[in-house]
């Protein structure tokens, strides 16, 4: 089964989609098997990432900030505004998919686990996520 999830992100920064992929996962009746989750952007990206302590977050997306900052002089794609290079430079240093395991029909999340959308532009955005599922039932 593979399914399109459109995610409205209103801002920068990560946006917990367990819920949703744990959906499509339940929808497709599959046992064990596999969830693969791709996004169709090049600036935003997919992470798995601690989903208990909001800090843990804000954390990396200062870590991030600092690494990869807005207009460095370097930059030359600059025509979509100060955020954009490093949003493309963020996706790259993270991941454009996932791959989680099903395991008894839930996705083999560890205890404080989630799967975050992670905007990397300033601006609201419709991002969209493929979900594939294979497996057995």
């Amino acid at each position: 089964m593979t399914a399109e999830l459109v995610i409205p992100t209103p801002d920068r920064g990560l946006h917990e989609i367990t819920g949703r992929i744990a959906r499509v996962v339940a929808d497709a009746g599959v046992r064990n098997g596999l969830c693969t989750v791709f996004i169709r952007h090049t600036s935003a990206s997919l992470i798995i990432q601690e989903n208990a302590d909001p800090s843990a977050q804000r954390d990396l997306e200062a870590w991030f900030d600092r690494l990869v900052p807005e207009g460095d002089p370097l930059y030359t794609h600059t025509a979509e505004g100060l955020d954009d290079m490093p949003s493309h430079v963020k996706a790259a240093l993270t991941q454009t998919s996932l791959s989680i395991p099903i395991v008894d029909g839930r996705l083999a999340l560890g205890t404080w686990q989630g799967i975050y959308l992670w905007e990397h532009r300033r601006s609201p955005h419709q991002r969209r996520v493929v979900v594939s599922v294979l497996g057995q039932p």
